[in-house]
């Protein structure tokens, strides 16, 4: 039953992805024409990292948005939702993915000294440690004991932008902040929650599962034939 569950819910993944993939400008898109489609106006909904934040609003001169004459204008960063959360037949509470990115002590490291040094970086310096790129290193930490949202507030007013900058709060009103830190609420990486994160690190890493989805996309599988080939190579790790 879990099997067939699973195969249904692969089936509509596919299917889903193709209906975005039909609907999409024509041409090979890939991260920088994406963009600069979003940018121009010829498309209302791009899957990109929230790295675009800054740019998208007029803050990066190698990468200006052309919706309108101005090149620095924040118009269509005013104007810009983000969706953090998926629902869809199979999962109707939704999902989120994230990369949360961690602190490693090394096997020969001086402990201690770094143990000080995580501590201090996730608490009284969490703010300076999300000031190295705010627009992508959001707060997993909100708070803390005297300020249950002290650090989404802070992190919220740090100034984003490559030639000119300006913080979040200037670009972006609270309804998006609040929905993107809303995000991690559901949010997981792939396979930490199972205890299947080498699993999932090879199944990334392999990439077949881009190739086989692009096959189905082009209509050189059937949606059968994709699924049997995304299970024979899953099987095989």
């Amino acid at each position: 039953m879990e099997q067939k569950k699973q195969g249904r819910a692969l089936k509509n993944s596919l299917q889903f992805y193709k209906k975005l993939a039909k609907a999409s400008p024509p041409g090979e898109l890939y991260w920088k024409q994406s963009r600069e489609l979003y940018f121009a106006g010829k498309t209302p909904m791009i899957i990109w990292s929230p790295f675009i934040m800054d740019e998208l609003a007029g803050l990066r001169d190698s990468a200006p948005p052309t919706i309108n004459s101005d090149p620095t204008s924040p118009e269509l960063a005013s104007k810009t939702g983000f969706i953090t959360n998926f629902s869809g037949p199979n999962n109707v509470k939704g999902a989120a993915w994230a990369d949360v990115r961690y602190f490693g002590i090394t096997a020969d490291a001086d402990t201690d000294e770094a143990k000080q040094f995580i501590l201090y970086s996730m608490d009284e310096g969490y703010t300076s440690t999300l000031s190295i790129a705010p627009e992508g290193k959001f707060p997993v930490r909100r708070g803390n004991a005297s300020d249950p949202n002290a650090f989404t507030t802070a992190w919220s007013k740090l100034p984003v932008g490559v030639d000119r900058k300006a913080p979040l709060t200037d670009l972006y009103s609270a309804d998006v902040i609040n929905n993107i830190v809303a995000g991690l609420d559901t949010a997981n990486r792939w396979g930490v929650k199972e205890g299947e994160l080498s699993r999932a690190s090879k199944i990334i890493n392999n990439k077949f599962i881009n190739r086989i989805t692009r096959q189905y996309i082009d209509d050189q599988l059937t949606l059968d034939e994709a699924v049997d080939e995304i299970n024979t190579v899953l099987a095989s790790f």
